[in-house]
């Protein structure tokens, strides 16, 4: 399992990116492998509000449908339109090709309250 070691993680199995002032959103490679194959992907608007701890869009699996949790609060600034057609980049990767948000913080201070890859880590492994 991949885990970016410069990225920050929730608890929901959602990663941060920071980039600048901003920061990009997607969910761990632990929580795609858990989820099974994505058949469809549900994301907010650009110009939106997402809250943190509060669901922001859905994912299917042909297994379920999970909520995604916001693990920051911002306005969204990009979404990523490719996961529409192909949400199988989100099994493929999700580090990558399957970000989900690009998100401008509200608080950028939420950022410290988030696990090091380490810190993921070692909760997966206690799951």
């Amino acid at each position: 399992m991949s885990l970016p070691k410069d990225y920050k993680y929730s608890e929901e199995h959602e990663w941060v990116k920071a980039e600048g002032n901003k920061v990009r959103i997607g969910i761990t490679d632990f929580a795609q492998s858990e989820l099974g194959d994505i058949v469809f992907v549900e994301l907010p608007e650009v110009g939106d509000t997402i809250e943190a701890d509060e669901p922001f869009g859905s994912v299917e699996s042909v297994k379920t449908v999970s909520e995604l949790y916001a693990p920051i609060t911002g306005k969204v600034v990009e979404v990523n339109e490719e996961l529409e057609e192909s949400p199988e980049f989100v099994n493929e990767s999700p580090y990558e090709k399957a970000w989900m948000v690009v998100v401008e913080p509200t608080d950028p201070s939420e950022l410290d309250k988030l696990m090091t890859a380490e810190a993921y880590e070692e909760m997966i492994s206690e799951d």
